[in-house]
């Protein structure tokens, strides 16, 4: 399928315009490689501290975490700060989680967003490797943000776009399923809901037997794929609507005139937002 196989070389477009992580010489900017034993690679962390964080030194901040960091922290880091500034949102601690280039990013995103693995008709390569990504995250590149920085533990949000908003809705029917605490809110953009044969409509049911307070906000572009983008969201839509889910702050976006490369920052944006003004 056409469309499918386009989605996982997004990134060489943006080769000639973008460089690999570095070092940041901002005194709010950190930068350090993480080696996962889960994953066995090693991933290249960026950090942004809030402008206030210095003049706070009780204060504790929630948390962001967004993947396809070599390509989102760089421009979600300054969105952060001035909005920060202008009040358009609270000061959070951000972390990105990137690869050593964005050649390494196209091809190892799909081993790491993804859970199971790829089925034939997924027309890709991806031998499954969401939860292995997950355990990561959440066992040990927060325990090591949670023990360098002044995090609220119980206030953390985990952002992604396309397969990246996939491992988000994935790693939000996991924690439901075990009943863990790693991430407060979700934030989801124009996920690639037909990865392995539709494997995430289990969501609205694994969710129905949730018993915590968690906030989801899903996106798509109005001028995506009909087919394979806008209608998946748009019935996982339904079904979580339609379904009654006690503790769930949901929320569903179609932005109507964005095409796929273009709805991930608005998402991010207005999904804090609306998902921090509704807590």
């Amino acid at each position: 399928m056409i469309f499918k196989k386009l989605i996982p070389i997004w990134t060489i477009i943006l080769l000639t315009a973008c460089s690999t992580v570095e070092s940041k010489k901002d005194r709010f900017d950190l930068h350090f490689n993480q080696y996962s034993e889960y994953v066995r690679d090693t991933f290249y962390i960026d950090v942004q501290l809030p402008i206030e964080y210095v003049e706070n030194p009780d204060k504790k901040y929630p948390t962001l975490v967004f993947v396809d960091g070599n390509f989102y922290f760089p421009t979600m880091s300054a969105i952060l700060h001035q909005y920060e500034k202008t009040g358009l949102l609270e000061p959070f601690i951000a972390v990105g989680i990137g690869y050593k280039s964005f050649k390494a990013m196209d091809s190892l995103r799909m081993r790491d967003y993804l859970f199971p693995k790829a089925l034939p008709s997924d027309e890709l390569e991806a031998p499954g490797g969401g939860q292995n990504f997950y355990d990561f995250i959440t066992k040990e590149l927060l325990p090591r943000i949670d023990l360098d920085f002044r995090t609220d533990t119980t206030d953390r949000t985990l952002m992604g776009h396309s397969f990246g908003g996939y491992f988000v809705l994935y790693s939000l029917l996991h924690q439901s399923a075990v009943q863990a605490n790693d991430f407060k809110n979700f934030v989801s953009a124009s996920p690639t809901l037909w990865y392995n044969d539709f494997y995430l409509n289990k969501l609205p049911e694994q969710l129905s037997k949730n018993q915590k307070n968690i906030g989801l906000y899903l996106s798509v572009g109005g001028l995506e794929d009909s087919t394979w983008s806008v209608n998946p969201v748009k019935s996982l839509t339904m079904k979580l609507q339609n379904k009654p889910v006690k503790g769930l702050d949901f929320k569903s976006r179609v932005f109507n005139h964005l095409d796929h490369m273009d709805v991930a920052l608005l998402t991010f944006t207005k999904g804090l937002q609306e998902l921090r003004t509704s807590k």
